[in-house]
């Protein structure tokens, strides 16, 4: 063989392993680009899937700068395009705020938690057994609602000063007729409800807004240790969206065995939000946010070990960790979709 042979051989040898080989660096959706990834300042378990979401954009080229921000701002800024992306904005009750950038900004997919998840009103399941309890509209009753609280109205822990869930509460005893006999204490609700969850633990009555997932559904189980009281009729305020109806299928610990239950309001969910111009330049994170689901559950052991640990970041990048090395094929399932979008 000449050298002129050996040559043209050799090349082609190499053409033929290069092309043999798994996809390279250079040829990753994401290569040489930046996400401008924001997480709300509310934590949570939402923490949990930035490192996971973050990891996977990893995996498809991307570097990955990470901001702490309040979701107002972070609306303002996607719009402006300071910022790309975030995957945690809470839906219906943001919707207000992001239909006012929805010219610059858009949802990604359905939302991160699988089915969504639920709000509404639970006492504790021993006083509920004790006194027949099933509705949210017996809370009318002075008699019962006496059971909970020291001066013939009832204290319900209410969301903090500033939540919508808190206006949606308020709303509803209005609506409901609930205001004579019902007291919303609206504090700091961590505080509130550490303080609630050692009261139904000593067998004490308790009467508290919550939602799932959340760490209040691992310290005190619905159908164990506390019960969902079904609300009379849906109502919202015109704050709130109204996403379908607030009856909702296979709730656990409806109290009276109810099913559907009838909630505060409809599922919500974590969203994704990215501006509009980020999201047609980059296809690959689209797809991949699209597919990114965790189940219930899922979301609520990382809130109950965030609140008892205290969520500090050694803790949440451990936990973010281990999802990863237990859930190789998901991720890579994720990534793989990022890949093919175009």
């Amino acid at each position: 063989m000449t050298r002129l042979k050996m040559l043209t051989a050799a090349v082609a040898a190499g053409v033929m392993a290069f092309a043999a080989l798994p996809a390279q660096a250079q040829d990753l959706p994401g290569k040489g680009k930046t996400v401008r990834y924001a997480q709300s300042d509310s934590l949570g378990a939402n923490y949990v899937t930035a490192q996971i979401v973050m990891a996977a954009l990893k995996e498809l080229g991307y570097d990955v700068k990470l901001t702490t921000v309040n979701t107002t701002l972070f609306f303002q800024a996607a719009a402006q395009g300071d910022l790309d992306l975030a995957t945690d904005v809470n839906f219906p009750q943001r919707e207000p705020g992001f239909r006012a950038v929805e010219k610059d900004a858009e949802i990604i997919g359905s939302g991160l938690i699988v089915g969504g998840g639920i709000n509404g009103y639970l006492i504790d399941k021993k006083t509920a057994d004790a006194h027949n309890i099933t509705s949210l509209i017996q809370m009318k009753d002075p008699k019962i609602a006496a059971l909970f609280g020291k001066e013939g109205k009832a204290d319900l822990i209410n969301c903090d000063p500033g939540w919508s869930c808190g206006d949606v509460v308020d709303f509803q005893l209005d609506k409901f007729g609930l205001k004579d006999t019902v007291k919303s204490i609206r504090g700091k609700y961590e505080a509130l409800m550490v303080e609630t969850v050692a009261r139904v633990k000593r067998g004490e009555p308790a009467f508290f807004y919550a939602w799932s997932p959340s760490w209040v559904n691992n310290a005190l189980v619905p159908g164990k240790d506390v019960v969902w009281l079904p609300t009379p009729e849906d109502a919202l305020p015109p704050s709130v969206p109204n996403k379908g109806s607030a009856l909702v299928k296979g709730v656990k610990g409806c109290a009276g065995g109810a099913d559907p239950c009838r909630m505060a309001m409809a599922s919500w969910n974590w969203g994704a939000v990215a501006n509009k111009k980020f999201v047609a330049a980059n296809p690959a994170v689209k797809a991949l946010v699209e597919n990114v689901k965790f189940p219930l559950e899922t979301w609520s052991e990382w809130e109950f070990n965030i609140n008892k640990n205290r969520g500090n970041n050694a803790l949440i990048k451990q936990m973010a960790d281990e999802w990863i090395a237990g859930h190789k094929a998901e991720l890579e399932k994720w990534v793989a979709a990022g890949k093919a979008a175009k």
